[in-house]
């Protein structure tokens, strides 16, 4: 089983728009449309089995919608569900500044969602802040998976509010819980991620990491400024964390699925570690 840990769609009236912003913001080059749709296609064409739904909260006031939003996926994604096609998992989402956290964690429990997403660069707040302290104490009791992007990000360049020590930081503060930090351990911070979190129990997904991105035709980067981790530097921040502690993602749109998984299977790795990372523990997460 393949499992793309790291995916984002958009409603479908506001996809066309929203990837378009996105894009010409961070000048990069969308591979699908950002609907669940087009995740789907790009899934089978992949041979990808499920993809995990990401989304993110802006603002304090979207968390209860988008809970309620990515419930309802799961619903009908189960409800709908056809053996041997392509299947859609949302996580929720939180937001630092949400005074009912304690209580909307608990709902999405209830909800049935197994863990949600943040994004510090977004919400503007630091990843070591007691606001997210707060909630990722509570997350631990609940058993939630907290994902969150690491490093910087490509569109708001040098905003990095999630940095391989304040990772480390939340891990010896909190204790272990299903951590799980984006773009192997942090995006362009990847000098770092080894040295301050490969010691821990927290996990990385592959997202957008791998090989180079592709750029919009507008001039903005050059050549070499597309270029990310090469395979031994990918190879080697895998060794450091342990095949068991790694998740396969793609952070679709923004990378292809298709083009993920073979610049993964091409790595110098066993078939047993490629296997785990592929779908094993993500599914032994997804199980908890």
């Amino acid at each position: 089983m393949i499992i793309d840990i790291h995916t984002h769609t958009f409603p479908a009236k506001i996809a066309s728009g929203t990837i378009d912003k996105l894009s010409r913001t961070a000048h990069i080059e969308p591979h699908v449309d950002g609907t669940e749709a087009g995740l789907k296609a790009s899934m089978k064409q992949a041979g990808v089995d499920i993809s995990v739904i990401l989304p993110v909260a802006t603002a304090a006031r979207q968390v209860q919608k988008v809970n309620d939003a990515s419930a309802r996926i799961n619903e009908r994604e189960a409800r709908e569900a056809i053996p041997g096609e392509p299947r859609l998992l949302s996580l929720g989402c939180m937001h630092p500044d949400f005074e009912g956290y304690y209580e909307e964690l608990a709902r999405m429990k209830d909800l049935g969602l197994h863990g949600f997403k943040i994004h510090p660069v977004y919400q503007d707040v630091n990843i070591n802040d007691i606001r997210y302290l707060r909630i990722f104490e509570r997350a631990a009791e609940l058993g939630f998976l907290v994902i969150t992007h690491a490093g910087d990000d490509i569109g708001f360049p040098g905003a990095i509010r999630c940095h391989p020590r304040m990772c480390r930081e939340v891990i010896d503060t909190v204790g272990d819980f299903p951590f799980i930090l984006a773009h192997m351990g942090g995006w362009r911070n990847w000098e770092e991620v080894a040295e301050n979190l490969a010691g821990t129990k927290a996990y990385i997904d592959t997202a957008f990491s791998g090989g180079a991105f592709t750029p919009l035709a507008d001039g903005h980067y050059a050549p070499e400024e597309t270029e990310m981790l090469t395979a031994d530097a990918f190879t080697e921040i895998i060794r450091a964390f342990g095949a068991d502690r790694v998740l396969f993602g793609t952070d679709s749109p923004w990378a292809g699925q298709k083009e993920s998984l073979a610049f993964l299977q091409g790595l110098p790795l066993t078939s047993e570690e490629k296997k785990k990372i592929l779908g094993d523990n993500a599914l032994r997460l997804l199980s908890r």
